[in-house]
């Protein structure tokens, strides 16, 4: 099954909504309708359907928290699609989920190598290969499929990264490889955005990166649920910009496999439902390995097999902070 997230107008303006997507039928099924109607198929009255399809299917997070319940519930709800749904080119998606965690890692030998090469012209180091390290993002910039991406005015190096987002089921710590991916619900598509030029700038710092990460996270279209994809490995992704082919990718060579990199995450943390944990961006995958970066007025399209296309207008025009630091006196003597 794939699921996602769009916004409709309410009473009270735009409400986000739980769907399921069809695109082999070119609709998606607002599932919280579809449930209330096919409750009242078998006999439940208006008020009481409505009020378990609200609290079944008012937020995606809390759905798959509910384990196999909510995908039962789903499967339901389908019985009344047709009364439901709404053509997927109508559909105003937002991001898949918004996660009550973000983490990206990095676990793809040959982005590592083309990203050390090209961008920081060094060797990567080698603690990248003792451990699949990751860093923490911010849940307040996501962005689905067709919302248009901000570019902010402090870079002059847009990049994209297509990788694979795995959003854990079931809760769990200190999981092990063997049955990491028991607790994963299902994968889709994340663009860890990034500023490249600023992203060498915060890098010093020593403590991870900042705007040049944070300004925005792409998740989507969908999410699709392991019964459909068993597993991840040999999958082929494409990148496109305003129609042309950037570059063409599979998921292979780890270093670090997914089932160890779900694992990595959970030992001494806890895994949460709604999660979601990047693979690491898959070889040739972003643009700084090509040394190509998106303007203001591109559009991205990154694409991975059986899950589906994450479309990215980017804004025409340059966005300006309201206030930026000054340089203050630094306050040692450099040798």
């Amino acid at each position: 099954m794939k699921l996602g997230r769009i916004a409709v107008n309410g009473p009270d303006g735009e409400e986000l909504r739980v769907i399921a997507a069809e695109p082999e039928n070119g609709r998606v099924i607002d599932l919280k309708r579809a449930y209330a109607l096919a409750l009242q198929k078998g006999g439940a009255t208006v008020e009481g359907s409505r009020h378990l399809a609200h609290a079944t299917f008012r937020d995606l997070t809390m759905g798959i928290s509910t384990g196999d319940f909510f995908l039962d519930a789903a499967h339901r709800a389908l019985n009344a699609a047709d009364d439901a749904s709404i053509p997927l080119e109508q559909a105003q998606f937002r991001a898949a989920i918004k996660p009550p965690v973000l983490r990206d890692s990095l676990t793809f030998n040959g982005h590592i190598k083309n990203f050390f090469g090209n961008v920081m012209k060094t060797l990567p180091s080698r603690a990248v290969y003792e451990r699949p390290g990751f860093f923490k993002g911010s849940t307040a910039t996501l962005y689905g499929t067709n919302e248009t991406i901000p570019y902010p005015s402090i870079t002059e190096k847009l990049d994209y990264e297509l990788e694979i987002g795995y959003i854990i089921g079931k809760p769990g710590r200190n999981v092990t490889p063997d049955n990491a991916f028991d607790h994963v619900f299902g994968i889709t598509i994340f663009n860890d955005w990034s500023l490249r030029d600023v992203q060498v700038q915060e890098s010093p710092i020593g403590m991870g990166a900042q705007h040049s990460k944070d300004f925005a996270y792409g998740i989507g279209p969908w999410i699709v649920t392991l019964d459909e994809i068993p597993t991840v490995i040999g999958l082929e992704g494409q990148v496109r910009v305003n129609g042309e082919v950037w570059s063409n990718t599979r998921v292979e060579d780890f270093i670090w496999t997914p089932e160890e990199t779900v694992s990595y995450v959970s030992q001494f943390d806890g895994l949460q439902p709604g999660d979601l944990i990047g693979s690491g961006t898959m070889a040739f995958g972003a643009g700084a390995e090509l040394q190509r970066f998106l303007q203001p007025g591109d559009v991205l399209e990154l694409e991975l097999e059986r899950v589906g296309v994450l479309r990215s207008p980017i804004a025409a025009e340059k966005e300006t902070p309201t206030w930026w630091p000054e340089p203050q006196p630094f306050p040692f003597e450099e040798a």
